[in-house]
C-alpha cells in the first residue's frame, strides 16, 4: 500500500495530480497549521502579460490557526473575479468550457473553509484527469503526535507500506522513523515536458487549469513524471 500525505492547494499544478495518480491512497493534511502567503489559497495562472495570481481571501485570525478551520471570506466576490479572469485569459484555447465549468461550480456550493473549497475542485480535477485514487482527509483520521510522528501515525493507520514524499520534506523528515516501522520512504520526481500553451515560452509552474484548457481530454497524457521517484529507504 503506497500513500501519500500533502497539503490542501489552491486548483494546484500538475505534479499535485501526478502524485496522488501515483499512490493507493491519498491524504489531504488538512488538521495542521495553516501557512500565510502559501499555496493552500492561491495558484497562478499564464495570461498574456506573464504570470498572475489568483488568490482567495481568508480569515486569519492566529498563528496556530488549522487549514481545515481557515474560513473563506466572502465578502468579496472573489469566485466572480477568478472566474472572468480565467475566462479572458483562456477564451483562444481549445477547451475553456472545461475548465469553466469546473470553477462555475464553487459559485454555487460556496464552500466555507479553504480545505473544503481546494479538496472539492481537486476532487473534480482528478475525475476531469481520469484519476481513481481514494482521497482522505486526514480530520478524519483521530492523528497523535507532530511532525514524522504524525505521519507514521497516518501511515499505520491507512496500512501503509510505502510513504511517497514530496523532496522538499527532505530537511525535516526523520528517515529512522520509516526504518524503525519498516516503512518504504520515496521521494516524488517532477519531471514533465512541455505541452501546447498560449503566450509565448512554455511556463510549467501554473495551475493544472492552463493544461486542461488547451489540452482537454489529451491533459492525462501530460502529468505523469518522465523518470522514477527516488528511492531513500527500503
Amino acid at each position: 500500500m503506497r500513500v501519500g500525505v500533502i497539503q490542501s492547494s489552491y486548483i494546484p499544478w500538475r505534479g499535485y495530480f501526478d502524485f496522488i495518480a501515483s499512490v493507493d491512497r491519498f491524504v489531504f493534511h488538512e488538521d495542521i497549521q495553516y501557512t500565510k502567503s502559501d499555496w493552500r489559497n492561491r495558484n497562478r495562472i499564464k495570461t498574456p502579460q506573464g504570470t498572475e495570481w489568483l488568490t482567495v481571501p481568508v480569515h486569519y485570525k492566529k498563528v496556530a490557526q488549522l487549514i481545515c478551520e481557515t474560513s473563506i471570506d466572502h465578502s468579496t466576490a472573489w469566485c466572480q473575479k477568478h472566474f472572468r479572469k480565467v475566462q479572458e485569459t483562456y477564451r483562444d484555447a481549445p477547451y475553456t468550457k472545461v475548465v469553466l465549468d469546473i470553477l462555475a461550480s464553487v459559485q454555487v456550493d460556496r464552500p466555507q473553509t479553504i480545505s473544503t473549497l481546494n479538496i472539492e475542485l481537486t476532487k473534480q480535477i482528478c475525475e476531469c484527469l481520469g484519476i481513481t485514487t481514494p482521497l482522505i482527509n486526514s480530520s478524519k483520521l483521530s492523528l497523535v503526535g507532530t511532525k514524522t510522528d504524525r505521519l507514521i501515525d497516518i501511515l499505520k493507520k491507512l496500512q501503509a507500506t510505502t510513504y511517497l514524499s514530496g523532496p522538499s520534506a527532505d530537511g525535516y523528515l526523520d528517515k529512522e522513523a520509516f526504518r524503525k516501522h519498516g516503512i518504504r520512504l520515496e521521494y516524488k520526481s517532477y519531471d514533465y515536458g512541455p505541452y501546447p500553451q498560449l503566450w509565448g515560452a512554455f511556463e510549467g509552474a501554473v495551475t493544472v487549469l492552463d493544461l486542461i484548457a488547451n489540452c482537454g481530454p489529451d491533459a492525462k497524457n501530460h502529468i505523469r513524471s518522465r523518470t522514477p521517484d527516488r528511492v531513500i529507504i527500503e
